[in-house]
């Protein structure tokens, strides 16, 4: 939940620069590698196909660990990518920017508060190789993730949300899942909007983004509003109105 609420992932690939948040006497570091640059939202996928993995098994009432097992295959194939070579080869830049993008945070998971500094990662290894390919790999996430999940201060998103390619939409579903949750809508100013997402891109710029979001009101589960003379966007929660009806 915290990740949705912070913008801790890039919305592009080779972003190098420092990002800091306030809010609510909760601060949030985000450090890119000099190398690597920042993770990006794509590959927060790598992150939410982790959590959803212990969630099944905690379900199953399979015994967890913040270590997480996995083929590349399915990865790319629940997250709704082809499979062809370059595609591992992208996973595996995700792996090493997860790694090496640095959070310093004070955000509580599980009643536990404490400042300190982790990778979205801690780790992670090639279990096992063919052809110079990796195939299947090990992920250790950090305590505050893992803490999060066993404590299910988590959300569950849309399938859907793998077949979203742009970025700032990716990052704007998340905000209206987040906020709008239960909620019949949900608003934001742009302004404040712009800064929840992360986007570097100018305000006016952003606005013309979520004006065609809203235009083309393809976003799972949320409709997009655009009050041009209050300057607000409005998230409308689609599946809100089927509930009330179904009680």
């Amino acid at each position: 939940m915290a990740s949705m609420e912070f913008p801790l992932f890039a919305l592009k690939a080779g972003d190098f620069k420092k990002r800091e948040y306030t809010q609510n006497n909760f601060n949030v570091l985000v450090a890119p590698s000099a190398v690597y640059g920042l993770a990006t939202i794509h590959d927060k996928d790598i992150w939410v196909y982790c959590v959803s993995k212990i969630m099944q098994a905690i379900a199953n009432g399979e015994e967890v660990s913040k270590t997480v097992h996995f083929t590349i295959y399915d990865y790319l194939k629940t997250t709704n990518r082809t499979t062809s070579g370059r595609d591992y080869e992208r996973a595996k830049d995700s792996l090493d920017r997860l790694r090496s993008t640095t959070i310093t945070t004070n955000i509580e998971t599980d009643k536990k508060r404490e400042a300190r500094g982790f990778g979205l990662i801690d780790s992670w290894r090639v279990v096992e190789e063919k052809d110079g390919r990796m195939v299947r790999v090990s992920v250790t996430l950090p305590d505050w993730l893992y803490r999060s999940i066993t404590s299910k201060n988590v959300l569950t998103i849309s399938s859907d949300y793998f077949r979203i390619r742009k970025p700032l939409d990716r990052r704007i579903y998340e905000i209206a899942r987040k906020h709008c949750g239960a909620n019949k809508n949900w608003d934001f100013t742009l302004k404040v909007l712009h800064e929840r997402t992360g986007s570097t891109a100018s305000l006016r710029e952003f606005r013309r983004s979520v004006k065609s979001l809203a235009y083309s009101d393809e976003l799972p589960d949320y409709s997009v509003y655009y009050d041009e003379l209050l300057d607000k966007v409005t998230f409308i929660n689609r599946n809100w109105t089927s509930k009330k009806k179904a009680n």
